[in-house]
């Protein structure tokens, strides 16, 4: 039986790379560990940490190809997080302009959460731990 370990990261690719850059360091509260031009393929790639673990691969490409969002479609369908208090991440968000849906009570767990989107609409979750 194949035995993974864990997630090592999650690889997202944007069409503006400055914008999204602040957009996961500034707003989210992502640290960079490193950032490289690759010439060759006129890309940014930035990996990013969350409380010190490495989990995002920021990459640029010129002129990637827009997926399909809404309605939704087949394939990853968001990225979650989790936060203490769901009230207050919201009320950061829209700080910086950042709008998310109202915010709901999960069903099956009694747990709050919400979805917003980053710069290029990937959808995005807070959820309360």
């Amino acid at each position: 039986m194949l035995q993974l370990q864990n997630i090592h990261h999650i690889a997202i690719i944007c069409s503006d790379y400055n914008r999204s850059k602040q957009f996961y360091t500034e707003v989210l509260g992502f640290s960079v560990i490193a950032e490289n031009y690759r010439a060759a393929r006129d890309s940014w790639k930035l990996d990013l940490a969350l409380n010190g673990i490495y989990t995002i691969e920021l990459f640029s490409f010129p002129e990637p190809p827009q997926r399909v969002s809404s309605p939704e479609a087949r394939g990853l369908r968001h990225l979650a997080f989790s936060v203490h208090d769901i009230d207050a991440a919201v009320k950061s968000l829209a700080a910086h302009g950042v709008a998310c849906e109202p915010v709901r009570i999960d069903a099956f767990t009694g747990k709050k959460f919400t979805f917003f989107t980053d710069p290029d609409g990937l959808p995005l979750e807070l959820y309360a731990s």
